[in-house]
């Protein structure tokens, strides 16, 4: 019976993170630092928890690292997103394996 009430507060907290901005917030807003400031927030909040899952999702930080060193520098060259991912992993794998084999 608790689990219902922890997802009742759960969803109610939820809901007003969201609904309270919008309730508050009447006017469009005017300054320029703020609006800049909020329109890099989603891109940071979302560097900020992958970048350290990438470095820890492997058995060693180093594959993980040249992972991102090729993801980066596919993305870079203006490959898709396909290449950039598939070669990224590529890297892990033989990376994980030549720390393996040394």
């Amino acid at each position: 019976m608790k689990i219902y009430l922890y997802i009742l507060v759960m969803a109610v907290t939820t809901y007003l993170i969201r609904a309270v901005p919008l309730t508050l917030m009447k006017k469009p807003i005017q300054n320029r630092f703020l609006k800049s400031f909020l329109h890099y927030v989603p891109a940071a909040c979302l560097t900020a928890m992958t970048f350290p899952a990438i470095l820890y999702a492997t058995d060693h930080m180093v594959s993980g690292a040249v992972g991102f060193a090729v993801a980066v520098f596919l993305a870079l060259r203006k490959k898709s997103l396909i290449v950039v991912a598939v070669a990224a992993c590529a890297a892990v794998f033989v990376t994980e394996q030549l720390i393996k084999f040394l």
